[in-house]
């Protein structure tokens, strides 16, 4: 594999911009420090913080190939990687090879690691889950695991960052920011009207959002209206 497929990009794009908000939060959530996992019982201990989590998957540095969680001979049918077969039965569903195959050879990407990251968030999108966690699981392997707990911290709507969140967002796949902009709304179910240079949507204070693209479809201005307007 060189390249992910037009349908794996568009999905995860429509998850950008809210989930650079939600790692936002969760990173805000888990203080630094050393970190310890039990994949019999699934809690994840950082920093004093303690919550559930689902083994998403493991990737191998120096074969820069990733496996699913699910797909573990070693977890395969366990408690812990219950929660992250909702990623293959979404990838079933719609056609997606990239969260099916049990093995991912990254080796034909440009960067790897960014690839290895990419499955992990979109990952994280899909099944919702309060972002993702990324941690040193030993020589050469990298360990990647969603918080599948309902004390995990959930990005709500800021006003006040929602400029910075959408266009930042908008880039992170950089190949439709309306969708990602539309995404974020989805996700938070805002009320939402499309134009054909733009979008809005009604905010839980009340206030309102409108957002505008230029001539080439990227984000031109985010205007953030006080409740009661």
């Amino acid at each position: 594999m060189s390249k992910f497929c037009d349908a794996f990009l568009q999905e995860t794009e429509r998850h950008s911009a809210w989930g650079s908000a939600q790692l936002e939060a969760l990173n805000a959530d888990i203080p630094d420090g050393p970190w310890d996992v039990d994949l019999d019982t699934g809690v994840y201990r950082q920093g004093g913080r303690e919550i559930r989590v689902a083994v998403l998957a493991t990737y191998d540095l120096s074969e820069r190939t990733w496996m699913w969680g699910w797909a573990n001979p070693g977890l395969r049918g366990a408690p812990v990687v219950a929660a992250t077969e909702r990623v293959r039965d979404f990838g079933r569903a719609h056609g997606l090879p990239e969260f099916t195959e049990e093995v991912l050879d990254l080796s034909g990407f440009g960067d790897p690691r960014r690839a290895a990251e990419t499955l992990a968030f979109a990952a994280m999108g899909v099944t919702g889950a309060a972002g993702y966690l990324g941690v040193e699981a030993g020589p050469g392997t990298r360990l990647y695991l969603l918080p599948d707990d309902p004390r995990a911290r959930h990005a709500a709507v800021d006003p006040l960052a929602l400029s910075r969140i959408l266009t930042s967002g908008a880039t992170l796949i950089g190949r439709s920011p309306r969708l990602a902009v539309s995404g974020y709304f989805d996700h938070f179910r805002l009320v939402q009207r499309q134009t054909e240079t733009g979008v809005s949507a009604d905010l839980p204070d009340g206030g309102t959002v409108d957002v505008d693209f230029d001539g080439s479809g990227r984000i031109a201005s985010v205007r953030v209206g006080p409740a009661g307007r």
